[in-house]
C-alpha cells in the first residue's frame, strides 16, 4: 500500500551521505528489483537524444556509469538536464559532474517541470518511479516537455514475484522502504502500462525481468 508521504517527506528520507545512498541502492536493485547493473546499462544506455531529460537523477552514480558505457560504445555526446527533488541528492550530482558542460542539474518536481513544452528528445526514469507520490502527474508533465515523437524509458519496481526466498527478501526490503519513506509503492505491470496510455503515450516495447518492468513509450508524433 502507498505510504501516503508527501514529496517533501520523501525528499527528507533521501537525505543521506552519497556513499550510503549508493550502497542502499545496490541492495534495492539486486534484491528488490532483482535486476543487474549490466541490464540497466543496456536498457537505458542507447536511449539518449540530443536533448535529454534525466528524471530523479539522484547523486548521478548510474548516470555516470551510463555515460562511460556510451563512450565505450562510441555513441554521440548529448546535452543532459538532470532533475531531482532531494537537494542532498543533487549536491552529490553537482559534485560528481562539476565542470562537465554537457550536464545541467536542476531542483525540480517531476510532476511540475520548469521547462517549456516540447523541449526534450528523450527522457529516462531510472529506479525512481517507486518514490513518486504523483506518478500520473509525472508521466503527464514529462509527456508535455517531450517533443512529438520523443520517447520515455523507465524501469518500474513491481510487487515481488518468483520463488522463495527471493520473493520474501524483496517483500521485506519493500516494507522497510515504505517505513523509511524512500518507497511510495511498488506497482503491477498492467497498472503502469494503463497509466502511461492514459497520460497520452504509445507503448513501444516492454519486458519484465525479475521484479523490474522495463518500458519504452513515445509521445505521438501527430
Amino acid at each position: 500500500m502507498p505510504s501516503g508521504k508527501s514529496r517533501d517527506e520523501i525528499a527528507e528520507a533521501y537525505k543521506s551521505e552519497p556513499w550510503w545512498y549508493d550502497l542502499r541502492g545496490f541492495f534495492i536493485l539486486t534484491f528488490a528489483y532483482n535486476s543487474t547493473l549490466g541490464a540497466q546499462l543496456r536498457f537505458f544506455g542507447p536511449h539518449y537524444g540530443a536533448e535529454h531529460l534525466e528524471v530523479a537523477c539522484g547523486t548521478g552514480t548510474l548516470l555516470e556509469l551510463i555515460l562511460r558505457w556510451r563512450k565505450w560504445k562510441k555513441l554521440p555526446r548529448v546535452h543532459i538536464v538532470g532533475i531531482d527533488y532531494a537537494e542532498s541528492m543533487l549536491a552529490g550530482a553537482r559534485h560528481r559532474f562539476a565542470g562537465n558542460p554537457d550536464i545541467e542539474l536542476k531542483h525540480a518536481d517531476a510532476a511540475a517541470l520548469p521547462f517549456p513544452d516540447a523541449r526534450f528528445d528523450t527522457a529516462n526514469i531510472a529506479n525512481s518511479v517507486h518514490c513518486f507520490p504523483d506518478v500520473d502527474g509525472a508521466f503527464r508533465d514529462i509527456l508535455r516537455v517531450l517533443k512529438p515523437g520523443g520517447t520515455l524509458a523507465a524501469n518500474v519496481l513491481l510487487y515481488p514475484r518468483g520463488p522463495w526466498p527471493l520473493k520474501g527478501i524483496a517483500g521485506r526490503i519493500n516494507r522497510w522502504g515504505i517505513r523509511k519513506g524512500i518507497l511510495y509503492t511498488p506497482y503491477q505491470q498492467d497498472d503502469i502500462r494503463n497509466r502511461l496510455v492514459a497520460a497520452g503515450y504509445e507503448v513501444m516495447s516492454e519486458d519484465v525481468a525479475g521484479n523490474c518492468y522495463n518500458v519504452l513509450a513515445r509521445k505521438p508524433a501527430g
